[in-house]
């Protein structure tokens, strides 16, 4: 397992434990901190996602011409 497998595993545990505790009643983690992470997370995954998947870089810009010249873009 490579270290982002864990981490995705771990932070679902923790979501699973705090979605049991906030069924039984008790509040574990306020909901305006999750919202503000979820926000953080949302905006760093939106721009990184961005970053790669557009030709913005100087190996972007490689790889766009390279495409090209096989008539693959």
């Amino acid at each position: 397992m490579d270290k982002g497998s864990i981490t995705r595993f771990a932070l679902l545990i923790v979501a699973v434990i705090n979605a049991v505790l906030n069924l039984i009643g008790y509040q574990t983690i306020p909901e305006a901190f999750v919202n503000d992470i979820v926000a953080v997370i949302s905006g760093a995954y939106f721009i990184w996602v961005a970053w790669k998947n557009n030709y913005l870089s100087k190996k972007g810009v490689a790889q766009k011409e390279a495409l090209k010249k096989h008539n693959l873009a």
